[in-house]
């Protein structure tokens, strides 16, 4: 395991985030399925990772109970743990943390972030005095560093930096939404303001553990014995401002593979980003439609469908995960995918030439979120 120094602390580049653990019956929402959670714990510990990061309301608020019992056959200086606040989960911040400190079997958080800084509850954070406490609980020794994970739109990332001295800032950070999202301005505005990133969804969520058929080749083929997701890591290794990347990881043969590539210190050269991003290209073209949104497909719609409202949803979706399909329910008027006729007038008006109508079969076919 490779390492990298904050503030006088050796911490392991990789670190095991605890919102994936394996689940009784590998369904979602199922308890945590501790032999194997606890399994993968030990390999962690065993092969060198020190950071452990979860949350109040991971795993339905079981997950700080399992890393709290996981992590008591080893020393409490031997690692790290990181947990959040969530106001929206209970906004009393101050039985939050005492509770979260009861779960953790600990009196104190090595990394204490606000969770999940948004544009729309920013406000809550901000006025509601919490980081005041936290302050006040760091100045005591309960918390050693302090922090916020964000979800925010860069402008209010910028905010939340000059809101506090914070000692570091985790955000969403992987290859994908380098090139089509704002991860790219989200690092450069907090690098400069000299603070370390901590990274979530490396490999987004799973989306870039296994890619398209095309874009999974053409990396194959520069390097048949790297995994897929060895890509994403060692793409990050890249980023002098990235402090640890988080991963998620579900099994033993996750972890080993993730453990692996952080034995080194190699990473991405400059022409296996170049094969990289075109890699990420190919993806984006196989799993989305190219709507332009130029509205032309919605004039002769006999049921009223706002069709590139729809297509931009089953991008998120094709990208995102299952959850973005909870948009359909907020779409404007009557019109809903499973409405379409598959009459084809949207498709003959089309000047991408997307086959709408199964498109909207395909969302249709979905199970209502």
């Amino acid at each position: 395991m490779i390492y990298k120094q904050f503030r006088g602390i050796g911490l392991s580049r990789l670190g095991l985030g605890n919102m994936r653990l394996p689940t009784q019956e590998d369904k979602a929402g199922a308890p945590i399925d501790y032999p194997r959670a606890k399994a993968i714990v030990d390999y962690a510990i065993a092969h060198g990772i020190n950071y452990f990061d979860t949350a109040y309301n991971y795993h339905s608020g079981t997950s700080e109970v399992f890393l709290g019992q996981a992590l008591q056959d080893y020393d409490r200086g031997s690692y790290h743990l990181a947990t959040k606040f969530n106001y929206h989960a209970n906004p009393d911040y101050r039985a939050q943390f005492e509770e979260q400190l009861t779960r953790l079997k600990t009196d104190y958080v090595d990394f204490y972030l606000l969770h999940a800084v948004g544009d729309g509850n920013v406000e809550n954070y901000l006025g509601c005095g919490c980081i005041d406490y936290f302050r006040e609980q760091k100045a005591k020794g309960r918390i050693r560093s302090f922090g916020f994970s964000s979800h925010a739109s860069p402008e209010v990332l910028s905010r939340m930096l000059g809101e506090n001295d914070w000692d570091f800032v985790q955000i969403q950070l992987n290859y994908y939404d380098w090139l089509y999202g704002t991860a790219k301005e989200e690092y450069s505005r907090i690098t400069a303001k000299g603070l370390p990133v901590m990274v979530m969804e490396s490999v987004r969520g799973g989306r870039l553990a296994k890619l398209s058929p095309e874009s999974a080749a053409m990396l194959k083929a520069e390097h048949p014995d790297w995994s897929i997701p060895s890509w994403a890591f060692r793409w990050l290794k890249r980023l002098e401002g990235v402090q640890v990347a988080l991963s998620g990881m579900s099994n033993l043969e996750q972890i080993q593979d993730n453990v692996a590539t952080y034995a080194d210190e190699r990473a991405l050269t400059d022409e296996e980003e170049a094969l990289l991003f075109k890699a990420c290209a190919a993806y984006r073209s196989e799993v989305t439609v190219p709507c332009t949104a130029c509205r032309y497909c919605c004039d002769g719609c006999p049921a009223g469908i706002d069709i590139p409202a729809v297509l931009e949803i089953y991008n998120r979706w094709k990208i995102d995960g299952a959850g973005a399909l909870r948009k359909l329910e907020e779409l404007p008027g009557e019109g809903k995918p499973a409405d379409c006729v598959g009459c084809g007038a949207c498709k003959s008006e089309c000047p991408q030439g997307i086959d709408i109508p199964q498109v909207m079969a395909e969302l249709a076919s979905q199970p209502s979120k």
